[in-house]
């Protein structure tokens, strides 16, 4: 149902071919959602059976004919009302927050690696971001606005996630760093 919405509201944006969808939810949405390939497909199928969506065949001059997806009448007037119904709570599904809610039988190694194997995670999806956030150009509008703000959010998930296994690690007294600390009090002040 979310997904449904999520590429309703992409399709409000620009129209798009499957592809386009699936590069944009790899790419632009990553820190809020994601989907395989054939969720997206399917999902883009049903909004058209639902006739929520419409498909245009563009010719291809040097690459295969692609299939266009546009937002119809009902798939707006579908988006508007999700955007304003109550929210509904998505029960969060963290494997890393299963394994760490489980690790205390591991030796201080064996945990020391799953918290490192989490922050490198971490530091990249950081990155990743901090990256879309450099070429993204100054927004023009509120939709704009919206779409970095919800980026920026995605940063701050970052940044604290990187601080709690921080707090985490030097609880547990696992590769205590002072060097490390140090920065890291540097770079919060």
């Amino acid at each position: 149902m979310i997904l449904a919405r999520i590429i309703l509201g992409l399709l409000d944006i620009a129209p798009m071919s499957g592809y386009d969808v699936k590069r944009y939810v790899d790419t632009v949405v990553t820190h809020f959602w994601t989907a395989d390939k054939s969720q997206v497909y399917r999902t883009l199928a049903g909004l058209v059976a639902d006739g929520l969506a419409r498909t245009e065949t563009v010719p291809g001059t040097t690459a295969p004919d692609r299939l266009v997806h546009h937002l119809t009448d009902a798939g707006r007037t579908a988006l508007h009302e999700w955007l304003v119904s109550a929210l509904d709570r998505q029960p969060e599904r963290d494997a890393f927050l299963a394994r760490a809610f489980f690790a205390g039988g591991l030796d201080d190694d064996e945990l020391g690696e799953l918290l490192a194997r989490r922050r490198a995670a971490g530091e990249q999806l950081l990155a990743t971001l901090a990256a879309m956030r450099e070429s993204t150009p100054a927004p023009r509008d509120r939709a704009g606005r919206l779409r970095l703000a919800t980026l920026e959010n995605g940063m701050r998930h970052a940044r604290t996630e990187l601080e709690w296994l921080d707090d985490v690690a030097r609880e547990l007294e696992l590769g205590h760093d002072r060097d490390r600390d140090h920065d890291l009090e540097t770079a919060r002040s």
